[in-house]
């Protein structure tokens, strides 16, 4: 393989840096909240607590299917990781890195978490309980849609 096939241009640089850095960041909060959110929850300010659940289904303790909750959210992460690996520098990279990096956090989750599930702890008010990496994969749906609202193109 040529060489410069093995160096990342910018935007691919940016998506794996912006996924690492939510995988990085969910790993921490979540252990944190196995740890001490385990013991009581805690009020933070207002509506906001954080309170334990772990979650067998989607994203802000939608139940799913089971197993196969786990293998769309896979057949969907592969997706979203091909086309980020196309991705156009700025807003594209970063809303696709925040997808890729909170799939891939909860994917993890899902995996290695005991009891099997999701770890979700942020709580507001009557909304379902979520985590950082839920909120991650928003933030990216929301940026990309900008994108595309404003009749950009996601890849190059």
């Amino acid at each position: 393989m040529p060489r410069h096939r093995l160096i990342l241009n910018r935007s691919q640089r940016t998506v794996l840096s912006v996924a690492t850095g939510v995988v990085a960041l969910d790993i921490v909060s979540k252990t944190w909240a196995r740890h001490v959110v385990a013991r009581h929850a805690i009020h933070v300010v207002g509506p906001l607590w954080f309170r334990l659940e772990h979650n067998t289904g989607l994203s802000y303790s939608f139940h799913g299917l089971g197993w196969f909750s786990s293998l769309a959210i896979l057949v969907a992460a592969v997706a979203v990781v091909v086309v980020a690996w196309r991705a156009r520098s700025g807003a594209p990279a970063w809303g696709l890195g925040l997808l890729v990096g909170g799939g891939v956090a909860n994917l993890a989750d899902r995996a290695t978490a005991s009891p099997p599930g999701v770890t979700d702890f942020v709580s507001l008010g009557s909304f379902p309980v979520f985590n950082l990496a839920d909120a991650a994969i928003t933030i990216g749906c929301v940026c990309l849609l900008v994108v595309l609202l404003r009749g950009r193109r996601l890849t190059q």
